[in-house]
């Protein structure tokens, strides 16, 4: 997938109110950026999945972590919980209308991490001086 590297200063506009520190959108983009909540929302792109799914997909996260990013995500409005009322209990996780918005945006830029990771763990400093990039 090509993603494209031309700047579109439309983008920004009215935006410039994300640099201040007490800024509320400081709040969503630390939500939305950690890793795990990133891998959280893209794992339910294609519909609702169980607690242990999640955790399955999203290798390495802890129990803690997995609880803790899907009560913040939840209450950031991206994801809903529904809880079934059955023994044992069944709880499915799923995205919300803005959720998904969110995450139509996340994809290129997960798809492009994808594409590149190898080239940019494996050899750092070639790809900081063919960017242009300071070392």
């Amino acid at each position: 997938m090509k993603v494209s590297t031309e700047p579109d200063p439309s983008v920004l506009q009215g935006a410039d109110g994300i640099f201040p520190a007490n800024c509320p959108s400081r709040t969503v983009l630390d939500h939305v950026s950690s890793k795990w909540g990133v891998l959280i929302l893209v794992a339910l792109w294609n519909g609702p999945q169980r607690w242990s799914e999640l955790r399955r997909r999203a290798e390495g996260i802890s129990e803690k972590m997995l609880a803790q990013t899907l009560k913040t995500l939840e209450g950031d409005g991206f994801l809903r919980r529904d809880a079934q009322p059955v023994i044992p209990p069944r709880v499915d996780y799923s995205l919300t209308d803005r959720g998904r918005e969110l995450v139509a945006v996340l994809l290129p830029l997960v798809a492009w991490i994808a594409e590149h990771a190898s080239e940019i763990v494996d050899a750092p400093a070639a790809g900081a001086l063919t960017t242009g990039a300071a070392p």
